[in-house]
């Protein structure tokens, strides 16, 4: 006997298997060999590629909430999640409507991810990693554990932000109608680098192959190829050649 309730109107593949106590809603697509761990939910419509592993007490393509006072959240629905295929999504995840990812992406444990966000293929998204909405995150890019990625920020390929690091998209610190003309998010070009706990500001750009090292708050853009230190963080020295991305030998 199923203890899970799965709508007349999803398609599982062969192969796949799932745990005790999930929900999985109506138009949901599974492809083949996929395993869903306990106590999932898959809402309406959303679509999973093949040989996906989605563990315990994971939320997928969910609604999003809007405060009476959101700055930014509008009350508008959004088109189901899609998840691409051989993806790992780890316990306790919440996936959002609206939110996209490539093949071979791997969100650890109790990551969220809002909606409107867009990630490349073979990126990882670690433990406790929070993606606000509206932000684009390229191919094999890393975010490690606790990074807070704020809303309507573009990540290029290959980027890598360390634990703990933090950004802003608010100049204002939520006050005055000033702040709804300014709100911007982060970039982070192809290559770039942010050290443990870096704080980057609203707006802020980091370069090509550029790094913000560990603690460092930008409050400037960080010029391609250059390591920025201090607080604020100024011009350090170049990054070594050896260091450099296209010095890799790496696939694209």
């Amino acid at each position: 006997m199923s203890t899970s309730y799965i709508a007349g109107s999803a398609v599982l593949g062969e192969g796949t298997t799932v745990g005790h106590f999930c929900v999985i809603g109506e138009g949901v697509t599974i492809g083949a060999g996929c395993q869903i761990g306990h106590h999932v939910v898959i809402h309406d419509g959303t679509t999973i590629g093949d040989h996906v592993r989605i563990d315990d007490h994971a939320t997928l393509g969910k609604q999003p909430m809007r405060a009476a006072n959101s700055a930014v959240t509008r009350d508008r629905r959004k088109p189901p999640a899609r998840i691409g295929n051989r993806c790992l999504i780890g316990a306790g995840v919440v996936l959002y409507a609206g939110c996209t990812l490539g093949e071979h992406v791997l969100v650890a444990d109790l990551a969220t991810l809002r909606e409107d966000v867009r990630v490349g293929d073979f990126t990882i998204i670690g433990r406790g990693v929070a993606v606000e909405n509206q932000c684009t995150i390229g191919r094999y890019c890393k975010l490690e554990t606790n990074v807070y990625l704020t809303a309507y920020s573009v990540i290029e390929d290959r980027a890598f932000l360390a634990p703990g690091v933090l950004t802003s998209n608010d100049n204002f610190i939520g006050r005055t109608e000033e702040r709804f003309k300014h709100f911007k998010g982060i970039t982070v070009r192809r290559g770039g680098r942010l050290g443990v706990g870096a704080v980057i500001l609203p707006g802020k750009e980091v370069g090509p192959d550029a790094v913000v090292a560990a603690g460092a708050v930008l409050t400037r853009d960080a010029e391609a190829e250059m390591i920025y230190a201090g607080l604020p963080a100024r011009p350090f020295r170049p990054v070594p050649e050896e260091q450099k991305l296209d010095r890799q030998g790496w696939e694209e």
